[in-house]
This record gives C-alpha cells, structure tokens and sequence, in this order.
C-alpha cells in the first residue's frame, strides 16, 4: 500500500507530522508538500515558473508550489509507483461549505481525484492545532475504513472536518452535506510603512446555512463531518433554461 500526503500549511505543519505518522500503520507513505504556507491557494496550478523538488531532513520532498502542484507533480512524474490514495491535511482551521472551494487542503485531495486516485481531505476545527492527537487517529481510522474495499466506490473525494476538541471523539461521524455562508465580509483597507494604501482580504461570512445534515452542524454537535465531493460544476437545472433563451427572440 502506497499513500501519497499533501497540505496547504506547508512541509513544517504539525498537521502534516501527524497525519503521516498516523499514515505509517498502512504501509509505504510519500509526503509530497508546499514548501510555505498556501492556504487559499485552491486549485491553481503553476503555469509561468519552473518548479524546484527539494527533500528535508524528515524524508519529506517539498515544493515552490501550490498544493495542486505537489499532487500534480507526485502522481505525474515523481513517484515511482502510483499510490492507492491521496491525504491532504490535517489542516489547521476547518474547511466547510464555500470554504472549499478556496481551501488548498481540498484542492491537494482534488487533484489525486481528477487524476483517478481515491483522496480524503482532513482538516481540524481548531486553529492551534488543539487535539491534534485525537484528529489524527481519527484520520487513521477513516482511512482504516476506506482501504477495507467496503463499499466506497472509486474514485472517491471525500471532506473530512474533525471537530477541535482535546480528547477522544466517541460519537460515529455524520456523513453531511456542505453547507453555506453568508456573502464575505469587505475587504479591508490599512497602510504600509511607506504611506502607501494597501488591502486585506476579509473575514468569511457566518455560517449561513448551518442545518442539520450539514457539516457546520455535524460540528457543532462535537461529530465528525465526512462529505463526499465531486467536480461536476454544470448547473444541470439551468440546461432547459439556457437552450430556451437561445431559441427566444433576442
């Protein structure tokens, strides 16, 4: 068994330390990461610069690239096998809702999903990585499960946010649904040392859809959210309405 593990927090995360070593228990594991921080970095690709390949002391190769990058990179040419899943994570902070949609923990997953390897996101709720002991058996166990060939269909994409608690999570984890926030707070605005006007982005909205069967509410209630992704992005209930308005009058 091969497993491939990737980021967005960068090769130094603690995130990364544990998912891997909680990895080891499944066989060979290669860890294929950003060489700093690329939160938000969603789906891009490195399209206008080389890229450099360096390996740490740890074992672990790092990239001057993004997430996607790594996966790309790891399952396109660098490895010498092909690995029977893709782990992104643990990330520092949870990816819900839109969140995924800029997140590069989910991205790092995605990329092993569209090159046809099963993948799984993992991110945890807290920001300081409090109970990242407990995540990252979580991890394992999830894991345990997927490569048990009980049922999941493959290629699989699954997000995984485990709630930050510092001791063991004893309830079964929900599987959700994504959830949805409220338009993003303003951008805002400061000054360099220069004088000079500058912009930070903003803050998120809040959870705005946060019902049961989502994954703002599975962690809410202390459980683990699982939901299944996929990247089909047509807006099928648009089809009809669309081939409609071009055979309208203009």
């Amino acid at each position: 068994m091969h497993i491939l593990i990737s980021n967005d927090d960068g090769y130094l995360s603690p995130g990364l330390a544990a998912l891997a070593q909680a990895m080891q228990a499944f066989g060979k594991v290669t860890v294929v990461a950003p060489d700093r921080d690329r939160s938000g970095a969603s789906n891009s690709l490195t399209l206008d610069a080389p890229l450099t390949v360096r390996k740490a002391p740890s074992g672990y190769y790092f990239i001057n690239g993004t997430p996607t990058d790594c996966v790309h990179m790891a399952i396109t040419g660098l490895l010498d096998e092909e690995p029977a899943l893709v782990v992104s994570g643990i990330n520092n902070g949870p990816n819900m809702g839109d969140d995924t949609i800029y997140s590069g923990t989910v991205a790092a997953a995605m990329e092993g999903f569209l090159l046809g390897v099963p993948a799984i996101a993992f991110s945890l709720q807290s920001r300081s990585f409090e109970g990242l002991e407990p995540a990252a058996k979580i991890a394992a166990s999830i894991v345990r499960r997927a490569l048990d060939g009980s049922g999941l269909r493959h290629p699989y994409l699954l997000n995984v946010n485990i709630p930050g608690h510092g001791e063991d999570i004893h309830l079964a984890p929900l599987v959700t649904r994504l959830g949805k926030r409220h338009m993003a707070e303003p951008v805002v605005p400061a000054k360099n040392p220069r004088g000079e006007e500058i912009w930070w982005i903003g803050p998120a909205g809040a959870a705005k859809d946060a019902g049961p069967g989502t994954d703002f509410h599975a962690l809410a209630q202390g459980r683990v959210s699982i939901t299944p992704l996929d990247i089909d992005l047509t807006a099928h209930r648009l089809l009809g309405d669309v081939e409609q308005w071009l055979k309208s009058p203009s």
